[in-house]
């Protein structure tokens, strides 16, 4: 009997119109755009604006472009997985709003907050719910609208972040493609390094804390950089020794999108050269849960069916992993 495995047979993503430049920047921080550049590989970022404009806003263009590019009805699809940091609102879930606006009717739907690990974490889980048989259609956001969370009085941070997302759409196969293999870790002593102090249950909001500039990303760059330079590298290592895949096995490298430096480390350990090694940092930074289904976006037309391809990433928590696919379809 053959193995029902979990395939992608779609990806869509979404960024909004305004663009924040490294030169806007330098009017607002002490900051120049040689600095950013030299030090994390970003020239631009995308900023959501507007009232009651939230994350559900990127996953709902990302999944209603997704629906219409394969062709899929709404309300054939069975779950929704949406992994954001910056949730709409505590409840409900963002998923659930998404579901909501593309009319996914007989969904259901839940959000997972693993920081800029987070797509990976949903991509297993989903994964699960194809191989299981429990279901047939899965839709897998990743998004984040960073700007809400992010002090631009703060030059460590805002130089880093952008709103943005993607979705991917995943059903069984038993043909040798799709989710492959995973492997995910976390540890909560990270948080330290890697948090935001206010807004939730332990210190929720108060006039104290919005005086505080509390309810912003906190950020001990030097130290995240390390653990992110350590762990994405090794586990994106780990997964293909274990999968018995050399450097000229692997198609491509999609790496999360933090810091070109962390991306480069990651890719040496790894043996993969550069031009297998999605990246698009310079035009969106780092849009947390967003910037794996975005990579997987914008080189989609480059991806052949059966590329061995490996997605890692590193996160707040401290949250990182890797997984092993293998593409499901040429480009049209």
């Amino acid at each position: 009997m053959k193995k029902t495995r979990a395939v992608i047979t779609g990806v869509q993503g979404w960024v909004p119109d305004y663009v924040l430049t490294n030169q806007e920047l330098e009017t607002m921080v002490d900051t120049n755009d040689e600095w950013i550049v030299s030090r994390t590989g970003i020239k631009e970022r995308r900023i959501l604006k507007g009232d009651n404009q939230g994350t559900s806003v990127i996953g709902t263009e990302a999944v209603k472009g997704l629906l219409k590019k394969t062709n899929t009805n709404p309300e054939d699809i069975d779950l929704i997985i949406c992994a954001t940091v910056t949730p709409d609102m505590p409840f409900p879930a963002t998923a659930n709003i998404i579901a909501d606006n593309v009319g996914a009717k007989n969904s259901f739907s839940f959000d997972i907050s693993a920081a800029c690990s987070g797509f990976l974490y949903a991509l297993t889980m989903g994964s699960q719910f194809i191989e299981t048989g429990m279901h047939k259609k899965v839709i897998i956001v990743g998004a984040d609208k960073m700007s809400s969370i992010i002090d631009y009085q703060d030059r460590a941070t805002c130089i880093i972040f952008g709103d943005g997302g993607g979705a991917v759409l995943l059903e069984p196969t038993e043909e040798e493609v799709g989710i492959m293999d995973s492997i995910l870790h976390a540890d909560g002593s990270g948080a330290p390094y890697l948090h935001m102090k206010a807004g939730g249950s332990r210190k929720p909001a108060s006039i104290e804390t919005v005086q505080a500039r509390e309810h912003f990303a906190f950020q001990e760059g030097s130290t995240v950089f390390k653990f992110a330079v350590t762990n994405m590298a090794d586990v994106s290592a780990k997964i293909m020794e274990k999968n018995g895949l050399t450097a000229e096995d692997v198609a491509w490298l999609v790496p999360h999108q933090a810091n070109k430096r962390i991306i480069d480390a990651t890719a040496n350990r790894m043996g993969v050269g550069p031009e297998k090694v999605m990246m698009n940092i310079e035009k969106y930074g780092n849009t947390t849960a967003g910037t794996l289904p975005l990579c997987l976006w914008d080189y989609e037309s480059q991806l052949k069916k059966g590329d061995n391809i490996i997605l890692a990433a590193f996160g707040g928590g401290f949250t990182w992993g890797a997984i092993y696919l293998k593409w499901g379809y040429d480009p049209n």
